[in-house]
């Protein structure tokens, strides 16, 4: 694992960047009364917050030139992209992530969104709406084939619940190594077009990198058949202004997105307006503040005692 040669000292100023930094700031205050502490939304936070601290907490870098003289960055999010892409936080800064599992609740947000196909939810609230009796035949996930790429911890809730419903699940991953026997079979990256062709759900739980960005590109969604594409991961990961051709051609036959290229999404975004698009605001795995303090904590612990944080970034994976 890559990390700086040298840990930090333990923190003793933490600059939170945050919209919730108020609340951040009082539990941790509540739980180390002996660090200073400041606080801001991060696009409020000043060269001088950052020469002033050691550490900054937050998910996204601050509008400055320089970090300071931070030598710590904990970030409170599931990924920690905005630090590493595409430009790397000094190598001499030690990164570290939230320790909170968010698995369970994106694994429920894809299910809901692939249940929300089978069952035709947006067309029957459209026709409650309009008062129309219109009756359709609803399907069922059972004997259906879902690709997961990204067998992580995320992939794997997702991978938990898809099986439990009768999905056949494959997972894709960096290694093609068999993590975890909730997949029927893991392939490698190269073999993605592959095992795409059958699928009726291809389900993205994958960090944004240098390996990943615009992988799911039109080779790749050429060779599916009427899926469904599930995006939680990160947008840049899926080459966005193919989508509308991949719906036309009848490559995809709908697609549930959380996360985008540019985000807040355009308004002149063709997404928008697709019935066969469903859009939600990066809501499908959000940071608990109990969370992203019980992180931290953690990582303080370690380096008060000279040790790597369990929670440190691997620079090589950029995860």
């Amino acid at each position: 694992m890559s990390h700086s040669t040298a840990l930090p000292a333990a923190s003793k100023r933490v600059v939170i960047g945050h919209d919730s930094h108020e609340n951040l700031a009082a539990l941790l205050y509540a739980a180390r009364p002996d660090i200073a502490v400041r606080g801001n939304v991060v696009a409020n936070v000043t060269l001088a917050d950052l020469e002033w601290a050691d550490t900054f907490f937050g998910f996204r870098r601050p509008r400055v030139a320089s970090m300071g003289n931070i030598r710590w960055v904990h970030s409170t999010g599931a990924g920690v992209d905005p630090w590493l892409y595409p430009i790397e936080l000094p190598k001499e800064i030690l990164l570290t992530r939230s320790s909170e599992s968010f698995g369970p609740m994106i694994a429920e947000w894809a299910l809901s969104r692939a249940l929300a196909f089978t069952q035709h939810i947006v067309a029957l609230a459209e026709s409650q709406h309009e008062q129309k009796w219109a009756p359709r035949s609803v399907e069922m996930l059972r004997g259906t084939k879902a690709v997961v790429v990204g067998t992580g911890d995320v992939g794997t809730h997702v991978a938990r619940l898809f099986r439990a419903l009768g999905c056949d699940v494959v997972g894709v991953s960096r290694s093609g190594k068999q993590a975890d026997s909730v997949f029927s079979l893991v392939v490698p990256v190269a073999q993605l077009a592959d095992v795409v062709t059958d699928a009726q759900w291809l389900i993205l739980m994958l960090p944004l990198t240098n390996e990943t960005v615009g992988l799911v590109n039109r080779d790749v969604l050429q060779h599916c058949h009427n899926a469904v594409l599930i995006n939680a991961g990160r947008g840049a990961v899926v080459q966005e202004d193919v989508l509308p051709e991949a719906l036309n051609i009848g490559w995809l036959r709908g697609a549930a997105l959380d996360v985008f290229e540019k985000e807040p999404l355009p308004a002149s975004s063709p997404l928008w307006n697709d019935k066969r698009v469903m859009v939600s605001p990066h809501i499908s795995g959000i940071t608990t503040m109990h969370g992203a303090i019980t992180g931290f904590l953690e990582c303080l612990s370690d380096l008060e005692h000279a040790r790597v944080p369990k929670w440190v970034v691997d620079r090589d994976r950029q995860y």
